[in-house]
């Protein structure tokens, strides 16, 4: 396979900030105080486009909603992933006990410590879980870093295949050929760009076009095929995905058959079984305006859940009191 450069920022295919419509803005005491721009992608159940506001063919990195791919392509591989298992090798995990113990246990299945993983060491991703994490005397470790269940799932299936677990993250290696290989494959575009996510693993950049399809390929792939396992996997244990207070789970409990995954820097992909998909990012990485352009995006959708009102509220404090709110602008 040949290797994807790396877009400069000075691309035209980039389109610059105030170029991007206002997806959410910030307003407190009734005065409108800020904006977050970017662009958002809607398929219909037959895959055309439906709506398209910014540039949502431009590449971006999605982050960690590239997980269900990453995931497939372990299965692909040879890994034999079920269940809860399955759904932590997809997951951005919130660092409960049950996600910890899970990862642990998924390691030593295959002679393995979480000494090996090569996650950077990280607190847990959700604020409460940090909290009682730190208050019982905990330092940062690599496995309570959100992407340990991926990392764990990457070294096992190395283990299995006699592939050097010490370079597995490396764009290289046999594994992260086979990664850039299924991306490909269920946006239906090139990878534009490899770079490094987070947690040290290799990154394909594609369109929010390529996202949205990337899902909605999930969602509709024939049962029993690795795109199609890892699908039901997350749609079946949503809180080895996200966790008890994370809106991907939310979402995946209360909307049958929904297939929901966050990404940082503020991407996030939605795909419904009957084809309808999409696909946003929030140009500057603020994470805070992911609920509310979810929200309004489900709506477009034809969304309608309580979910969607809890997912979208994104309340402003001015002391103790509720002062105004993040809310969707389109």
């Amino acid at each position: 396979m040949t290797s994807t450069p790396l877009i400069s920022p000075a691309s035209p295919a980039r389109p610059a900030l105030l170029d991007l419509p206002v997806l959410a803005e910030v307003v407190r005491s009734g005065f409108v105080e800020g904006h977050h721009r970017g662009s958002l992608v809607v398929l219909a159940a037959d895959g055309s486009v439906e709506l398209a506001m910014g540039d949502p063919a431009a590449p971006v990195f999605p982050r960690s909603s590239n997980k269900p791919m990453q995931a497939a392509a372990v299965l692909r591989a040879g890994l034999d992933l079920s269940g809860e298992r399955l759904a932590l090798a997809a997951a951005s995990h919130s660092g409960e006990v049950f996600h910890l113990d899970l990862v642990r246990k998924m390691l030593a299945e295959h002679g393995l410590t979480p000494d090996d993983l090569q996650t950077p060491a990280d607190l847990p991703l959700d604020p409460a879980e940090a909290e009682t994490y730190l208050a019982a005397g905990h330092v940062r470790e690599r496995l309570t870093m959100n992407c340990s269940g991926k990392h764990a799932a990457m070294l096992a299936v190395c283990a299995l295949n006699g592939w050097d677990r010490a370079s597995y993250l490396d764009p290289a290696h046999p594994l992260q050929q086979l990664v850039h290989q299924v991306v490909e494959e269920a946006a239906g575009e090139p990878v534009a760009a490899v770079g490094t996510d987070g947690c040290g693993a290799p990154l394909m950049a594609i369109s929010l076009v390529g996202l949205a399809r990337a899902f909605r390929s999930f969602v509709q792939a024939e049962e029993g095929t690795a795109e199609r396992r890892v699908a039901d996997a997350m749609r079946a244990h949503p809180e080895y995905v996200a966790g008890t207070r994370r809106p991907d789970t939310w979402l995946m409990r209360e909307v049958p058959g929904a297939l929901s995954k966050m990404g940082a820097e503020a991407v996030q992909a939605v795909a419904l079984p009957d084809g309808r998909a999409l696909a946003f990012k929030i140009a500057d990485g603020g994470g805070r305006a992911l609920g509310p352009v979810l929200a309004r995006a489900l709506g477009m959708l034809g969304v309608e859940a309580p979910v969607a009102d809890r997912i979208g509220r994104a309340p402003l404090l001015g002391g103790s009191a509720e002062v105004g709110a993040i809310r969707a602008a389109f």
